[in-house]
């Protein structure tokens, strides 16, 4: 279950007047996995040990940072694909063109694979919770009707 709270924020919509605001749902987190409880979850549902999946992990994680650097997209099965992209300033003139100056670090662009595409779309609910931190307003003034 996806919990959310929300969050009131400028509207940056066009034609919005300049004191305008609007609200938006905002994920609330439900915690953080631990990479060593992650590796013990999978231990726990195949025959690898903790360290041989840890083991694994970082090997995966050397082939994946080798092959992005040779400019490879990297298949991961249902997990996804990697690959590196680009970002630069342009210039008008190609031979003006820097790359050791004008070029950005290069990020990783991560592609979810179907199985998590699929529960995006078909596993995922979703609860709106109030926290201490939001603003104590009743659903009608925010827009929202009551159940």
């Amino acid at each position: 279950m996806l919990r959310f709270k929300f969050v009131k924020r400028k509207d940056l919509s066009e034609n919005a007047a300049e004191d305008a605001t609007m609200f938006y749902p905002q994920l609330v987190s439900n915690g953080r996995v631990s990479f060593e409880d992650l590796c013990d979850q999978v231990a726990e549902e195949s025959a690898l040990t903790s360290a041989d999946v840890k083991a694994c992990v970082d090997r995966l994680v050397k082939c994946l940072s080798t092959n992005l650097k040779e400019g490879c997209s990297v298949d991961c099965g249902d997990l996804g694909s990697f690959r590196i992209n680009i970002r630069s300033k342009g210039v008008k003139n190609v031979e003006e063109y820097d790359p050791e100056t004008m070029m950005r670090a290069p990020g990783v662009q991560y592609y979810p694979g179907k199985k998590l595409r699929e529960m995006r779309k078909v596993d995922v609910r979703f609860e709106r919770v109030t926290t201490p931190t939001e603003e104590p307003e009743d659903d009608e003034q925010q827009g929202i009707p009551n159940p």
